[in-house]
């Protein structure tokens, strides 16, 4: 068997390695830099990064977009190191890449400034359609679930007979 095909083979394997090391890079970028950055800037930073919603046509609640923002950041970070709620985490962190990218765009920021964004919404889109890989919370959660639903299943049939 050539080299090619033995490491075709174990990435082919590991695929769930593969996405745990992707959650853990970017999830510590968040959670350690951009997301931190957001909390220690206050409801200030806040409100100036809430205000990004105005090119959607929604005027208010600056404070509140620019908190969640800043929660989907840094909380995010640390859901995506855990592998929980992976789905929905990238979901509010997608949005929240676009609507950098929008802002980058608006404010004819250089192209290195604002395809950062966009290649990190990249990233999110594709862990909604991935999940978190079998090396996650969510995957416990899932086996639990499963385990439970069986259970409870093959008591139902027990207390038929």
């Amino acid at each position: 068997m050539t080299i090619m095909k033995l490491l075709s083979r174990f990435f082919d394997r590991n695929k769930d390695a593969g996405i745990l090391i992707m959650r853990i890079g970017v999830g510590l970028a968040f959670a350690s830099t951009y997301g931190l950055f957001k909390i220690q800037g206050g409801p200030v930073l806040w409100e100036q990064i809430g205000t990004a919603m105005n090119y959607l046509g929604i005027g208010f609640g600056h404070l509140m977009w620019g908190f969640i923002a800043m929660a989907s950041e840094f909380f995010g970070g640390i859901f995506l190191i855990l592998g929980l709620f992976t789905r929905t985490t990238a979901f509010f962190m997608a949005f929240t890449m676009f609507m950098a990218s929008f802002h980058h765009l608006k404010a004819l920021d250089p192209w290195h400034v604002a395809f950062h964004p966009m290649e990190l919404f990249s990233v999110f889109v594709a862990l909604i359609f991935l999940g978190a890989g079998k090396y996650s919370v969510d995957r416990v959660i899932t086996n639990l679930r499963n385990k439970n639903s069986i259970a409870v299943t093959n008591n139902a049939s027990y207390s038929n007979n």
